[in-house]
C-alpha cells in the first residue's frame, strides 16, 4: 500500500518453492537500507545461479524446496528447531523427497502439527481424505494440550531408546511405531468424546497401514516407544502407563470371551520383549521386564524379570529403568533358573 511518498509492503514473500516468509511490514526505505541484505541472503540460499546462454547474465533459479527454514516460525518446543534443520539437510541430500518433507515439516508449526500432517497422509483413503484427518488432529490438540505434550514425549522416547535413530526427523517421517501411537492418541480422544465410529475407523486403518491393532478405549501414557510395532495387539480394557517400551509381535490380550475388565495393566517403566504374550487382567508391575517370547499368565511384581512359557520370575529387572535401558538379555543366573529350553 502507498502512504504518501512511502511504500508499505505487507504481504508474505513467497518463493517458487512454495515456502513463504511471514508478513513483514517494512517501508521502501527500510527494505532498501535494512532488509535488502537479509532477503538477498535468503533468496540466494533458496536459489542456484545459472548463466544464461548468449547474454552471459547470471540468473537466479529457485532451488527445489530448500530455503527459508530458519526464517519461519518455530514455536517454543526445543525439538522443533532441530527437526526443521534436519529437514533442510534431508532436502539437500535427497531433493526427491520434497513432496514429503515440505508439507510435513515446512508447512507445520510444531512437532505435533508435523506428526498430524504425516500420519493423516498415511491414513488417508478414498473414504476419508487427509484434510479431514488433519482437522480431527488439530481439534484434539486444541481440546487437550496434553496430547501434544505426549507426542513430543513419544518422539524423545524414540531418540533416547532406539540406537538406530540419530535424528528427530526420522520417527516423524518414517517410523510406523511412532505413527501408530499418534493414530491411537487421536482415536482414544475421539472415543472419550463419544465419536466412537470415527475412533473404530482409525483403529481399522491403523491395523491395515501399520499392522498395529490397539482398541481406541485403551488409555496410553506419554513417552511410549513401539519398536518396529508390527503385530502389536492391545485389547480394550488394557492400560499402558507412562514411559513403556514394547517391541514387535506383542499381545496384551484376554483369556477368553468373558466381558468386563479382562486385559493386562502395564505400569510405568516396563519393557516388553519381542513376541511376548500377556494374557488376562493381570498387572505388570512398575519397571518390570518381560523377556522375548514369554507367555505371561500371572501378575509380575515390580522390578522383576519374567521369562518362559509360561513365564516365571528369573531375577530382578537388572536396572532401575528397563524401558530406557532396553536391555533384553538375561544373565547367567536367569538362564540357570530354567529347567527347560524355549
Amino acid at each position: 500500500m502507498r502512504c504518501g511518498s512511502m511504500v508499505q509492503y505487507c504481504g508474505p514473500i513467497r518463493f517458487a518453492t512454495g515456502v513463504c516468509l511471514p508478513n513483514i511490514p517494512v517501508s521502501s526505505e527500510d527494505f532498501r537500507q535494512r532488509r535488502f541484505r537479509e532477503f538477498d541472503a535468503i533468496f540466494r540460499k533458496a536459489c542456484v545461479r545459472t548463466r544464461c546462454r548468449g547474454s552471459g547474465v547470471m540468473q537466479m533459479t529457485p532451488r527445489p524446496f530448500v530455503a527459508t527454514v530458519r526464517s519461519l516460525p518455530t514455536g517454543d518446543d526445543v525439538l522443533w528447531p532441530a527437526v526443521r534443520e534436519e529437514a533442510e539437510a534431508v532436502l539437500r541430500a535427497s531433493p526427491e523427497l520434497g513432496g514429503l518433507v515440505v508439507p510435513t515439516v515446512f508447512h507445520a508449526t510444531s512437532v505435533e502439527d508435523a506428526a498430524a500432517r504425516r500420519v493423516s497422509g498415511r491414513l488417508a483413503g478414498p473414504s476419508l481424505p487427509d484434510r479431514l484427518l488433519y482437522d480431527a488432529f488439530s481439534e484434539a490438540f486444541a481440546a487437550d494440550p496434553a496430547i501434544g505434550q505426549a507426542v513430543r514425549a513419544d518422539l524423545r522416547a524414540v531418540l533416547d531408546r532406539d540406537p538406530a535413530t540419530t535424528r528427530a526427523i526420522e520417527p516423524l517421517l518414517y517410523f510406523k511405531g511412532f505413527h501408530a501411537i499418534q493414530t491411537h492418541r487421536l482415536a482414544h480422544w475421539l472415543w472419550r468424546s463419544g465419536r466412537r465410529d470415527f475412533a473404530l475407523y482409525l483403529q481399522s486403518r491403523s491395523s491395515e497401514v501399520f499392522q498395529t491393532d490397539i482398541h481406541p478405549a485403551v488409555p496410553m501414557g506419554e513417552g511410549i516407544f513401539l519398536d518396529h510395532a508390527t503385530g502389536l495387539v492391545v485389547g480394550a480394557t488394557a492400560v499402558i502407563e507412562d514411559h513403556v517400551s514394547i517391541l514387535q509381535g506383542v499381545t496384551l490380550g484376554g483369556t477368553g470371551k468373558q466381558t468386563g475388565d479382562r486385559h493386562p495393566k502395564i505400569r510405568r517403566g516396563v519393557l516388553i520383549g519381542a513376541g511376548a504374550k500377556i494374557l488376562g487382567n493381570i498387572e505388570i508391575g512398575r519397571c518390570a521386564r518381560v523377556a522375548a517370547g514369554s507367555v505371561v499368565l500371572r501378575p509380575v511384581p515390580a522390578n522383576t524379570t519374567v521369562a518362559g512359557v509360561p513365564a516365571r520370575p528369573v531375577g530382578p529387572a537388572g536396572c532401575p529403568d528397563p524401558a530406557s535401558a532396553m536391555d533384553q538379555t538375561l544373565d547367567r543366573d536367569a538362564y540357570d533358573a530354567f529347567d527347560y529350553v524355549i
